[in-house]
C-alpha cells in the first residue's frame, strides 16, 4: 500500500489505544500524549527528537514515551516507515504492575526513547495484532499479553519508578515536570532547576503557568497575562516553561486544547461542535492541528474501530 496511510483503534471500558501507520511525507508536530506510549517499528526508520536529543527508530526497535513527553517525528528518507503504537494509561500501567508485584506498585519513568530489543518488539506485535482483531485472540490471551508487555517494558525503566500520585488536573506523572538525567548520566541545567538543586523561581514559574493554562484552556491568554501572574518577565517565563516542560506555554496550551478535543471526539461529538468548545477558530483549524499531532483526522479518530 503506497503512500500516507494510518488506522486507530479506541476501547470503550479502558484508558487503551492502538494505531497502525506508514508515513512518508507525514511530519508530526511537537506534541506528548497523556498516556504511556510503547511503539515498535515494523519498516524504514524514523528520525524524532525527544528530551532535546535526535533519536532513530530503526526496523524491530521499541520506542518507549513517558506521558508529557514531547517529541516529534518524521520518515528517516522516502521510502518512509510503518510502526504499531499502543497507548496505555497511567492508571491502566500501576494496576497491571501492581497485580505483577502483589503490592501497590510505582510508575516506570523511561529515560531512553528507544530500545534495540528484537524480543520486546515481537512481543508488542503481538499485543497490537491481538488488540485490533486477531480472530485467534481470546479475551484472555489478550489480557495476557497486556500484562507480558507492560511488565517487560517497565523493566527498560530499571530501577527509576516514581511514586503514584493523586489524580487530577495538576497530577504529576513520568516526564511531566520530572527532571531527567542528560546522556552523561548527571543531571543538566534544566534538570537540577526543576529538582530543586539550583534556584527554583523557574521550576515555580512554570508550575504558575501551567496551572493558568489549565484554567484558560480554551481561553484567550497573552504572554503578558503570564508575565503578570507569575511576577516575572515574558522571556523569564517562555525559558522557564520550555526547560521545565519541553514546549512553550502557546504550544502547551494547543496541546490541552486537543486533549479535550480527543475527550469529546471519543463522546461522539461533532468535529464543527468540538473544535468550537475547544477555541479553535473552526473545523478546518482542529483538523489541521490534530492531525499534524496526532497521524489521523478527527474524524477519523471519532469513528475509530473498537479495540478487542
Amino acid at each position: 500500500m503506497g503512500g500516507d496511510w494510518s488506522r486507530y483503534w479506541r476501547a470503550a471500558d479502558r484508558p487503551l489505544e492502538a494505531m497502525h501507520a506508514h508515513f512518508e511525507r507525514h511530519v508530526y508536530h511537537r506534541h506528548s500524549h497523556e498516556t504511556y506510549s510503547f511503539g515498535m517499528t515494523e519498516e524504514g526508520a524514523q528520525h524524532f527528537t525527544c528530551r532535546g536529543e535526535a533519536r532513530t527508530s530503526a526496523a524491530g526497535m521499541v520506542m518507549v514515551f513517558n506521558p508529557d513527553d514531547p517529541h516529534d517525528g518524521h520518515a528517516a528518507d522516502e521510502v518512509g516507515f510503518t510502526y504499531r503504537m499502543v497507548h496505555i494509561g497511567p492508571d491502566l500501567v500501576a494496576e497491571v504492575l501492581g497485580e505483577a508485584a502483589g503490592r501497590r506498585a510505582g510508575l516506570p519513568l523511561f529515560t531512553e526513547p528507544v530500545v534495540d530489543d528484537a524480543v520486546l518488539a515481537g512481543r508488542l506485535r503481538r499485543l497490537h495484532e491481538a488488540l485490533v482483531g486477531d480472530a485467534d485472540a481470546t479475551p484472555l490471551r489478550r489480557e495476557e499479553l497486556l500484562d507480558s508487555v507492560v511488565v517487560a517494558v517497565a523493566r527498560q525503566a530499571g530501577p527509576r519508578l516514581v511514586p503514584l500520585y493523586g489524580g487530577g488536573r495538576g497530577r504529576d506523572l513520568p516526564g511531566r515536570g520530572t527532571p531527567r538525567p542528560s546522556a552523561s548520566g548527571m543531571a543538566g541545567p534544566a534538570e537540577r532547576e526543576m529538582a530543586g538543586m539550583a534556584g527554583g523561581d523557574g521550576r515555580r514559574t512554570a508550575r504558575v503557568v501551567r496551572e493558568l493554562l489549565h484554567d484558560l484552556e480554551a481561553g484567550a491568554v497573552s504572554a503578558s497575562d503570564l508575565a503578570v501572574a507569575t511576577g516575572r518577565s515574558r522571556f523569564a517565563v517562555y525559558r522557564s516553561f520550555r526547560e521545565a516542560y519541553g514546549m512553550a506555554p502557546s504550544d502547551y496550551q494547543r496541546q490541552l486544547r486537543l486533549r479535550a478535543a480527543r475527550r469529546l471526539l471519543a463522546q461522539g461529538c461533532s468535529a464543527a461542535d468540538v473544535a468550537a468548545t475547544t477555541g479553535f477558530t473552526d473545523q478546518s483549524h482542529l483538523t489541521r492541528w490534530f492531525t499534524r499531532c496526532y497521524g489521523v483526522t478527527p474524524a477519523a479518530y471519532r469513528e475509530a474501530g473498537p479495540l478487542q
